[in-house]
């Protein structure tokens, strides 16, 4: 009898592992900025990530399994995005959200691949990041070379006979930025006044404020992060400069406001239509802000690349990588942003970009 009660208790135990890993956590991950300059962002992308897990577990999770977020910070800095991609693949999760920065998550996107790991970046706009060949690299928004052809083109029909300086300052996202844009001003017969770069960091950008004064540039294009937009922003006007600023999307936070102040009234920025207007978003907005959180930006770029991932497992009935990549190549999804289908490429079809003008501290789609 005593052997029959062990011989049970070891079957019964079996029997418990095998339902302990029938209930285990599916396990995701976010990546972005959450130290650093760009924490904000990094901290839109946090919130946006758990509001999906919520919603998602609320509902029931998936395959009958509940989500689990875990989250790293890259900083924006493409050794650390590194270190973060090796360390989530200790965690076996099946999908990575991120990164912010397209620096950083042009070189994670290797250990993603390497390892088969599915990974959609919201906000990574640079085009290499889905030309690098991976078939398991996918993001919900939309690229620089489009952003960069509107500027160029938008360039083109206003300021045709001014004169215009395009300025980056050396990283990823900013070169391709005003690289495209610079392609399609000069496709369009026009040859900028300046081509520049300056130093990403520095507190103090008179002496390229004082070459722009001397070349009399009417319009600045700059590829670039808000932090220093601010900055020069302050030092064109510091030095009685009219200069109109157009920049990309990185402009749209209220922390480039906050840096540029009066400064920034006119900037003009190229973005994507604000999602929390969407019918689609009503409900995650509401939710959101009943907690406190404006959820600008990046925050329902993270929660659709989310929903995409789930709906395209529900789909496939399984989280592997190859049943998942063939759902999402092959359907539409429905999202906070509105349907959502992607290319071979892994880029979302008909990607949409408005133009929004700061004024009086606040920006608004023209």
């Amino acid at each position: 009898m005593k052997n029959v009660k062990i011989i049970l208790g070891v079957f019964l135990a079996a029997l418990g592992l095998v339902a302990g890993s029938a209930r285990a956590d599916i396990t995701i991950a976010m990546a972005g900025p959450m130290t650093g300059p760009f924490a904000a962002f990094g901290e839109r992308m946090k919130q946006g990530a758990e509001q999906a897990v919520a919603d998602l577990n609320r509902d029931g999770g998936l395959l009958d399994q509940k989500i689990k977020l875990v989250i790293g910070d890259d900083a924006c800095d493409p050794r650390q995005a590194m270190a973060v991609a090796n360390s989530m693949v200790n965690k076996g999760i099946s999908l990575m959200v991120g990164h912010f920065c397209s620096g950083a998550s042009i070189p994670a996107a290797e250990v993603y691949h390497e390892e088969g790991i599915l990974l959609i970046s919201p906000a990574s706009t640079n085009p290499k990041l889905t030309e690098l060949g991976f078939d398991n690299v996918f993001r919900v928004c939309g690229r620089h070379d489009q952003q960069g052809t509107i500027a160029g083109n938008f360039l083109a029909d206003n300021y045709g006979g001014k004169k215009v300086a395009i300025v980056h300052d050396r990283q990823a996202y900013s070169r391709s930025l005003a690289e495209a844009a610079k392609v399609q001003l000069n496709k369009r017969g026009i040859n900028e006044a300046m081509y520049e770069t300056v130093d990403a960091g520095k507190k103090d950008y008179n002496p390229f404020v004082t070459r722009m004064k001397r070349n009399d540039i009417d319009v600045l294009y700059y590829g670039g992060y808000h932090g220093e937009a601010g900055l020069i922003m302050r030092e064109i006007r510091a030095q009685g400069m009219a200069t109109v600023l157009v920049s990309g999307d990185d402009l749209a936070t209220e922390k480039y406001w906050a840096i540029a102040g009066a400064a920034g009234e006119g900037t003009m920025m190229t973005y994507a239509p604000d999602a929390r207007k969407s019918v689609y978003a009503k409900s995650v907005v509401e939710s959101m802000r009943k907690r406190g959180f404006e959820p600008e930006g990046s925050t329902l770029y993270t929660y659709a690349a989310i929903q995409a991932w789930a709906q395209a497992v529900v789909k496939a009935g399984s989280t592997e990588i190859e049943k998942t990549i063939k759902a999402l190549k092959s359907d539409t999804f429905q999202t906070v942003l509105g349907d959502i289908t992607f290319n071979s490429n892994g880029d979302i079809k008909r990607p949409a970009y408005v133009w929004y003008k700061w004024s009086r501290g606040k920006y608004a789609e023209k």
